[in-house]
């Protein structure tokens, strides 16, 4: 899984996050790790947590997933 966080407002505005990591889905939580970033998180690194807080499986797979992400930046 590859996976960019834009943030659009306050502090970090126009910065990004970026995770890459394996997304099993069938584990409660998942550790991914942040590989880099741009503006404020440029040379990020870290990991991020991410747990599924409700799944559809029923009609559209749609998922609500909590992130809880660390990072070390400059």
């Amino acid at each position: 899984m590859a996976e960019n966080f834009a943030f659009v407002q306050g502090k970090y505005n126009g910065s990004t996050i970026t995770l890459m990591g394996r997304n099993s889905v069938f584990n409660k939580v998942r550790e991914v790790s942040v590989i880099g970033g741009s503006g404020v998180f440029r040379f990020a690194r870290g990991y991020a947590l991410a747990s599924a807080q409700s799944f559809n499986a029923s009609k559209s797979d749609d998922a609500i997933v909590e992130y809880n992400i660390y990072v070390l930046h400059y």
